[in-house]
């Protein structure tokens, strides 16, 4: 499945070679190893690239992990520079420079609320990832304690898939899934602390990770702590037992289920494409997030 590449093709600048495209991201390498991270305005969905963009999504997305980084300075990232003046202006505002780092390929998962994938886990087996969880827990519930709950790091158009402690171990080795899991965790609780001062639960999120190939640190890369890969709740709304409104994707993912779509998730059909009051709808939640969250305008920023 490949969908258009914003940035992509059209006014790179001699050195860069692109190297990958993600479902959002387009990434670049230059002549000294640096990487080039250009967040677009792609929408992804049930493992689908939507063929509506968001407006100013790749903007919101770079401004928001920028501002994460500062507040998270105590662990290691790969954030060199925000819009380097080398690169395009279309690009401005969407691209940062970054460390090359070796990817570890886990989705490094933390939940605090019992929400999405974990609801059906739960349902299924009374566990979430292998980690067992206390009966009687509604949809939105908030967990005795912060989960780690990895997934597998799927290529474009393949399903992340939910693996244990264990599976991780096997896989990276015990002592980085240790790491893995007790990084994820520290972050997870920094950042739930931080949202809650603002009034935002943080109900879950993903965090990708590599070794710096100098030091060997592991280091939080890719995004952090966005609507793509957040659930952030509004605290004076939240209700478990019914889905929490939210400043994420799940109102595309809701309208994509919904009769109004006219969508069969089970056919091999593509979603079709959002109307405009869903795109609007979208953008408004991104915007709110980082708006709430920063305690700035996000116009100020991207004018």
């Amino acid at each position: 499945m490949t969908a258009p590449a914003q940035g992509a093709s059209d006014g790179v600048p001699d050195g860069l070679v692109h190297v990958h495209s993600g479902k959002v991201r387009e990434l670049y390498r230059s002549a000294d190893g640096r990487l080039v991270m250009v967040a677009s305005d792609r929408m992804s969905a049930f493992d689908h690239i939507l063929e509506t963009p968001i407006p100013d999504k790749g903007r919101i997305l770079t401004a928001l992990s920028a501002w994460w980084f500062e507040q998270l300075a105590e662990v290691p990232n790969h954030l060199i520079a925000l819009d380097d003046p080398l690169l395009p202006a279309a690009w401005r505002g969407r691209a940062t420079v970054c460390r090359a780092l070796d990817m570890v390929p886990v989705e490094a998962v933390a939940r605090g609320y019992l929400a999405g994938s974990g609801v059906l886990d739960y349902r299924a087996s009374g566990s979430v990832c292998g980690v067992p969880l206390p009966a009687g827990l509604a949809d939105g519930a908030r967990l005795p304690e912060p989960i780690f709950t990895p997934a597998t790091k799927a290529a474009v158009g393949e399903h992340d898939e939910n693996v244990t402690f264990d599976e991780v171990a096997a896989a990276v080795g015990e002592r980085t899934a240790a790491e893995l899991r007790d990084l994820t965790l520290r972050i997870y609780r920094r950042a739930a602390v931080i949202a809650a001062d603002r009034g935002l639960l943080l109900a879950d999120t993903k965090f990708e990770f590599g070794r710096d190939p100098a030091s060997g640190e592991l280091t939080l890369g890719d995004e952090v702590l966005t609507p793509d890969s957040s659930r952030f709740w509004p605290a004076d709304d939240w209700r478990p037992g019914r889905p929490q409104p939210s400043f994420d994707k799940q109102y595309v993912r809701d309208w994509l289920l919904s009769p109004a779509s006219g969508w069969d998730r089970a056919s091999d059909a593509p979603p079709p494409p959002l109307p405009d009051d869903v795109v609007a709808a979208t953008r408004d939640r991104y915007v709110e997030a980082y708006e709430r969250l920063t305690g700035r305008r996000f116009a100020d920023w991207s004018a």
